[in-house]
């Protein structure tokens, strides 16, 4: 089981965001460069698997991870292995994935602790236990996720209406021309102008209703994680109690996608044999 330790503006000893990431990469052989990557939980969920042999299987971490219900699948396998282990420290999970500097850097601090009071000092080859799965850093909080094209020089600017206006004689020529050819010069070009313009205006629009659209979605997935996260808690705090129920919720919440794939898969087959024996029935009668 794991020593728990707790920690306090008093008692914690606290590193440089430098040094804190410097430690994690030596550790663990990874290349993050801020405080925020840690916000995908991959490094955790590796730092349990060397404290804790067994606790955590790292097949089922995304190391990949870059979008944020990724980040929270691997907070759930860490929170698992945290139950296994009896670590009672309560996972800010909400506020993890965000990806906000201070809430992930107390958090590493407290792990550093935790590990220091843990680690027994064995060897550990963080490449091989992950059997060959890139380790890749996250992608920096903040970066933006949609880029506008840049709009193209117009047609009507000063400088491209006079290059038109006076096209370069080639040598040998005459400076008359036929008006039919002076008429076909321009037209080609500022139509296309117009339509990159309509087009450019088109798509803008179609992202800032995707924004919108977006910004609803985390709306609503942020409402039901907190109505979840209340729920954890408090089967948490009566966990200990030995209710049936309170055990097959904890089952259900801290169950992985292979987990639940299979028992819906299992209830299928189940549902399938039901329908063979009343069709049998039926056929008997």
């Amino acid at each position: 089981m794991a020593v728990n330790v707790y920690s306090t503006s008093i008692t914690q000893e606290t590193m440089s965001r430098h040094d804190i990431i410097a430690w994690v990469n030596d550790i663990v052989c990874l290349n993050y460069i801020k405080v925020e990557q840690l916000s995908s939980g991959a490094a955790y969920c590796q730092f349990m698997d060397m404290l804790f042999p067994g606790c955590i299987s790292l097949k089922k971490v995304k190391f990949q991870a870059k979008l944020e219900h990724e980040y929270i699948h691997n907070f759930k396998l860490l929170q698992a292995s945290f139950k296994r282990m009896n670590v009672d420290k309560v996972i800010p999970v909400e506020k993890l994935v965000k990806g906000r500097f201070q809430d992930n850097l107390d958090f590493i601090q407290w792990f550093k602790k935790f590990f220091d009071a843990n680690y027994d000092g064995k060897e550990y080859d963080p490449m091989e236990a992950r059997q060959g799965q890139d380790a890749l850093p996250p992608p920096d909080p903040g970066e933006q996720i949609f880029n506008l094209p840049k709009k193209p020089h117009h047609a009507n600017s000063p400088t491209a209406g006079a290059a038109r206006s006076s096209p370069i004689a080639k040598p040998g020529s005459t400076s008359s021309r036929p008006s039919s050819a002076k008429k076909a010069v321009p037209c080609p070009s500022v139509k296309s102008d117009k339509d990159l313009e309509t087009q450019v205006s088109h798509l803008n629009e179609q992202v800032h209703s995707l924004k919108i659209a977006l910004e609803g979605v985390e709306k609503e997935r942020d409402f039901y994680f907190g109505k979840l996260r209340e729920i954890e808690l408090l089967c948490q705090e009566h966990g200990q109690e030995g209710d049936d129920l309170l055990q097959r919720l904890m089952d259900i919440l801290y169950s992985s996608e292979e987990q639940e794939s299979h028992t819906e898969q299992h209830e299928g087959e189940e549902e399938q044999e039901h329908g063979q024996e009343e069709a049998e029935q039926q056929e008997e009668y």
